[in-house]
């Protein structure tokens, strides 16, 4: 493929494997081996920087760490509309008298506001202190919150305790969060948001993922587990071609979520 041909989201998604190969990358070597303008590489990086996945330096970026995942509250700044677009779909599939597993997340918190919105029965158990206080503001939610270290970076609370009481349950639905998807699977930065998660997943009927689109393609530390731990990905707008792909073979459901979402599968 000439590089000179690739798309928008083609050139940046191979502008971020340059960067985490190289651990930087400068303007004007992007440029050259773009065959693009200094502009053009200037507004990616921009862009990508401003999506959470580079730092900017002067006359170029660096790559992240593999282990950064920046404060909830500072996630929670970012793509709001797709985040709230994501939410929004994500509690149209919760059925009343569903008991579900929500895990500590920007995203799953606009999900807990849109349940709460919905005003049915449900039972939540949760780990996130800002997911508990969406959903304690509607009488119909039983809200179940649980026990453990309570970690401020993330609004939560984590380790064994947490575990433990997790494993007592079982739910009708899992809606969790990832710090990014790849063809291997979804991923995070955190091992102790990581032990999290796969425990909601594994004690879940149907497992449900709750992704904007800048975790696409995403490499982070550790992996939740394959693409196949999930029933269900909801996004934004829809993968790349390879990652779809990925997402097709192994049977697992992907959601776009619209501007005004209805109920979908």
């Amino acid at each position: 493929m000439n590089l000179h041909r690739l798309s928008r989201e083609e050139r940046q998604k191979r502008l971020l494997q340059i960067a985490r190969t190289e651990g930087s990358v400068r303007i004007n070597a992007l440029a050259e081996t773009f065959d693009v303008t200094a502009e053009t590489v200037r507004r990616d990086l921009d862009e990508l920087c401003g999506r959470g996945l580079l730092h900017r330096t002067y006359g170029g970026a660096a790559a992240l760490s593999l282990t950064h995942e920046p404060q909830v509250s500072e996630r929670q700044r970012r793509h709001v509309d797709e985040r709230r677009r994501i939410g929004r779909y994500a509690a149209d599939l919760v059925d009343p008298g569903d008991a579900i597993f929500v895990d500590c997340g920007s995203t799953t918190a606009f999900f807990a506001r849109a349940l709460a919105a919905r005003a049915i029965k449900v039972t939540v158990v949760t780990n996130c202190i800002p997911v508990a206080t969406e959903c304690g503001v509607a009488d119909e939610i039983r809200l179940i919150l649980c026990p453990g270290d309570y970690v401020p970076r993330e609004g939560g609370v984590y380790g064994s305790a947490t575990l433990d009481f997790l494993r007592k349950y079982t739910s009708d639905k899992a809606f969790v969060g990832a710090g990014g998807l790849t063809v291997e699977g979804a991923a995070d930065a955190d091992t102790q948001s990581v032990s999290i998660k796969r425990v909601m997943l594994e004690r879940s009927r149907r497992s449900i993922l709750l992704v904007d689109s800048s975790k696409f393609d995403l490499h982070q530390f550790e992996l939740i587990g394959p693409l196949g731990s999930v029933n269900d990905v909801i996004s934004e707008r829809a993968p790349g071609r390879e990652l779809a792909r990925a997402l097709a073979n192994e049977g697992v459901a992907f959601h776009e979520a619209a501007a005004r979402s209805t109920r979908g599968a």
